[in-house]
């Protein structure tokens, strides 16, 4: 795949809400568009001067949010409490590990022990319904859900892999990076790109991707915005 055909990913919540997860979108204007609050605390403009009204409007229907892109202009009744500096990675081949645990395809019944897994490690980004947004993998020891991976945002070539997840508990022992093989290849399976996003000092995490085939493309920033208090 040419660097053009890449070019989505320079925006991939715009473009996930413009495709694959259209019926989940949120919009005020042309320029700026949401996922409903429940399934992601995310939002993404074509133009960020122009999303002010926009995000104004948003605030009301969720008061922690990210705009995924450049910095956007914001009302005065709301600030912008970090930026998240990302590194977005893909890879273009299927990855060639042994799977040596059993992993399972996560399914409603399963629910209630993901979000309580997706607690413990990343609250903020995962809301009641995020786990609708694609599939979901899981590795279960002794009847308890130790490791995950899921799908989040989608575009018609491309599926974000996401929420990789092990229990504390259960760090380094190749859940992880079992998890990541499968997803990525199911989507490899789909004629898709996979790519995910990573908080540039994780440097562990990071390590772990390239080792699997994954590349750093660029790097993206989450603005958190919540309410000026």
């Amino acid at each position: 795949m040419s660097h053009e055909d890449l070019s989505k990913l320079d925006n991939p919540v715009w473009y996930s809400l413009s495709e694959s997860h259209k019926a989940h979108t949120i919009t005020f204007d042309d320029d700026t568009q949401f996922y409903d609050p429940e399934y992601c605390p995310f939002g993404a403009a074509l133009d960020t001067k122009k999303s002010l009204n926009a995000i104004d409007q948003y605030s009301k229907l969720s008061a922690n949010f990210f705009i995924v892109g450049e910095k956007p202009e914001i009302p005065a009744t709301l600030k912008i409490g970090n930026e998240l500096v990302c590194l977005q990675m893909t890879i273009f081949k299927p990855i060639d590990i042994p799977i040596t645990d059993t992993i399972i395809k996560l399914e409603e019944s399963h629910r209630e022990d993901l979000l309580e897994l997706v607690k413990i490690v990343y609250p903020e980004y995962f809301k009641a319904k995020t786990a609708t947004l694609g599939n979901y993998y899981g590795i279960y020891k002794d009847n308890q859900l130790v490791a995950i991976t899921g799908e989040r945002m989608q575009m018609n070539d491309f599926t974000e892999i996401s929420a990789v997840i092990t229990h504390p508990d259960h760090i380094g022992k190749g859940y992880a990076k079992q998890l990541v093989a499968h997803a990525t290849n199911v989507i490899f399976n789909q004629n898709k790109t996979a790519f995910l996003h990573v908080y540039e000092k994780n440097f562990g995490a990071i390590k772990l991707y390239e080792k699997l085939g994954f590349e750093a493309r660029r790097k993206i920033s989450f603005w958190n915005i919540t309410k000026n208090v």
